[in-house]
């Protein structure tokens, strides 16, 4: 029989718990830090431009579970001098001054970001091949006004079919309308439609969108010659395009402004978006609507309650913006995706 009697507490062997030691809830300033922005995103390692130098980084667990988008202001400290095999961390994002958002569809309260920090956002869709889709096209809008980011569309294959009616739809709403086709003979370059866009770029970071199969990845490199762009076909029974590239990344234009191109896109929810600060994005309409309709309208319609037909009616002009927004918030309202 085992005699205890020579052992005390002492003599206990206790594991300290994983809890004794004081945590800080207090950051580290990292004072020393170098400003970038992120310019690719691949699997949870970043590239991120600081002046001259492109730095692979990762991202520190101070950021937190927060995702990084191109476009992002951050704050880097390690190695920023972009020597291959090398690699930083991000400490810091910055606030951002707008972002590209959607939701999976119109019922889904999870938001995605696409990009952060844009100007403007250029809507590229084909007149033919695939047939144009203005409920996606819509839904763009939406999402560019709610971002506060000049939208532009930019209409490819414009050889292919007339542009008319898209430019009757979208005009009225300040939109600048572009048609552009880079293969026609000659090459992009005798293209007027595609030398205004490429104007338009000047001092400014564009976000290219649009569905797969409208040329997109086929401007990127007329635009940027040394992006190399892969280029795909449409399919001829489903009218759909294929997925070309396969993440966003941003390239900077041999004659001025940055562009950042993204993947096709097929589905558009905007569950995000609050339809006053919609309105808000065509100050004349705001005013009005604050003036004369009813509180908490929806601006439907006339026979419910809105009173933008009675601030429109002696003006073409008006009328036909009052439509053209009435039709956006149709499609904000609506419940399927695209």
């Amino acid at each position: 029989m085992t005699d205890w009697s020579h052992y005390d507490e002492s003599d206990a062997k206790v594991r300290p718990s994983r809890s004794s030691r004081p945590r800080s809830k207090r950051r580290p300033a990292h004072e020393s830090a170098v400003e970038g922005t992120v310019i690719g995103v691949d699997r949870g390692r970043y590239t991120v431009q600081i002046g001259d130098a492109t730095v692979m980084a990762v991202k520190a667990r101070e950021v937190g579970r927060r995702g990084l988008v191109i476009g992002d202001w951050v704050a880097v400290v390690g190695d920023t001098s972009g020597t291959p095999d090398t690699l930083a961390r991000v400490v810091r994002r910055e606030e951002r001054r707008n972002s590209l958002r959607r939701t999976a569809d119109d019922d889904d309260p999870t938001e995605r970001i696409i990009v952060a920090n844009v100007d403007q956002l250029a809507i590229v869709t084909a007149l033919a091949d695939p047939e144009p889709s203005p409920r996606m096209v819509d839904r763009f809008l939406i999402a560019a006004f709610d971002a506060g980011m000049t939208p532009i569309l930019l209409l490819t294959k414009a050889d292919l079919a007339s542009a008319d009616d898209l430019r009757a739809s979208y005009e009225p709403l300040g939109v600048t309308v572009i048609e552009t086709s880079v293969e026609r003979e000659g090459g992009p370059e005798t293209d007027p439609g595609f030398v205004r866009f490429r104007q338009e770029l000047h001092g400014l970071t564009t976000v290219l969108v649009g569905s797969s199969g409208v040329g997109k990845s086929t401007l990127v490199n007329a635009l940027v010659p040394t992006a190399m762009r892969a280029t795909g076909v449409v399919n001829d029974v489903t009218g759909r395009g294929r997925h070309t590239s396969s993440s966003a990344i941003r390239y900077e234009v041999p004659t001025g402004g940055l562009i950042i191109d993204t993947p096709g896109i097929r589905s558009f929810g905007l569950a995000h978006v609050d339809v006053n600060h919609f309105i808000g994005a065509f100050p004349d309409v705001a005013q009005a609507a604050a003036d004369l309709c009813p509180r908490g309208c929806t601006h439907e319609s006339a026979e419910a309650g809105c009173a933008l037909d009675e601030w429109a009616a002696d003006s073409p002009d008006r009328r036909a913006r009052v439509d053209s927004i009435r039709r956006l918030l149709a499609a904000r309202a609506s419940s399927d995706s695209y």
